[in-house]
């Protein structure tokens, strides 16, 4: 288990627990079950107490945890006979990108992610979830296919945003972006969209305009990051607490909004605590916002989801 830096206290307890057990193991005569068990009730208690009332910052902290669900796990859990479709027929394909064709429960879908990768290697080959212009142009591939085949399409938002790279830029990173973004909104088919960590800037819109949108509990959904605002704002990116607190990012603040549709609950102390429990309700989810999509006309899907948009900002909330 890695733990956050807010998370140090419970760290400590959680390890007195582990250590105790370590060494009833290796010596059977001694009985410290009854320590180790108050132990844990005390840390269970922490818990509770930390994660009840996280600040903006935190939830940024838990939605970058590392043990998280990735997109990788979420489509390995969900979708029978997924079969991963390559490259923007362009230029290249895009690691940062998964997408292809699925079952989600014997429905035919194509599901597209964000993957930012578990290890070291696999997260450089990913390059931590922020997609270039040939991952964003691959997506619109998909997109397209859905509409022709009429198929649903699920996404699964997690990147810190767009690769800001010199040859990203050079082939069209803000063109690749409101691209896709203009294709989500000319799809014909139901879309739906799931925030399962970070949902940061137009790398995210570009998957995430849809007709029903989802957070995780502890996701969060920005214009821009914490650290970057507060470089921008105030010249210090250690300001990224007031910079979360302002931007509004969490899952909650977005509901009273009306940015997003649903907020989808965590395991008590973050997905990362129970993964099995997280995929299970975010499958669930996904299904629910499906099912209420049956049955609507291709222009009634681009007209509801156009409109979505065009409420947003309608809302506010007090300072």
């Amino acid at each position: 288990m890695n733990y956050l830096e807010f998370e140090k206290p419970l760290a400590e307890i959680e390890g007195k627990a582990a250590e105790l057990r370590a060494m009833s193991v290796a010596n059977p005569d001694m009985d410290v079950e009854r320590e180790a068990a108050a132990l844990d009730v005390k840390g269970q208690k922490m818990l509770v107490d930390l994660y009840r009332n996280l600040t903006p910052w935190r939830k940024c902290q838990v939605a970058r945890h590392p043990d998280r669900p990735h997109c990788r796990d979420y489509i390995e859990a969900l979708f029978d006979e997924f079969t991963p479709l390559a490259g923007d027929r362009g230029f290249a394909e895009d690691e940062a990108v998964i997408g292809g064709l699925g079952r989600l429960k014997d429905r035919a879908v194509v599901v597209i992610g964000q993957e930012k990768g578990h290890d070291t290697q696999s997260r450089l080959r990913r390059n931590f979830g922020m997609a270039r212009p040939e991952g964003y142009r691959k997506a619109i591939r998909l997109m397209d296919l859905a509409d022709r085949f009429r198929l649903p399409v699920v996404t699964l938002v997690d990147t810190p945003g767009a690769y800001p790279g010199k040859g990203a830029e050079e082939r069209g990173q803000a063109e690749a972006i409101a691209r896709c973004t203009q294709k989500c909104l000319s799809l014909g088919v139901p879309l739906v969209s799931v925030i399962i960590g970070e949902g940061g800037s137009g790398g995210a819109v570009a998957f995430a305009t849809a007709n029903r949108i989802a957070m995780l509990e502890h996701s969060v959904y920005s214009v821009i990051s914490p650290e970057g605002c507060a470089s921008i704002l105030w010249k210090d990116a250690e300001k990224m607490r007031e910079a979360a607190e302002a931007l509004r990012l969490t899952a909650q603040d977005l509901k009273k909004l009306d940015i997003i549709d649903r907020i989808i609950p965590e395991p008590l102390g973050g997905a990362q605590r129970d993964r099995a429990a997280m995929i299970k309700a975010v499958g669930a989810a996904i299904r629910a916002m499906l099912k209420e999509l049956d049955g609507k006309a291709p222009d009634a899907l681009r007209q509801h989801r156009r409109q979505k948009f065009l409420d947003m900002g309608s809302k506010g909330l007090a300072a």
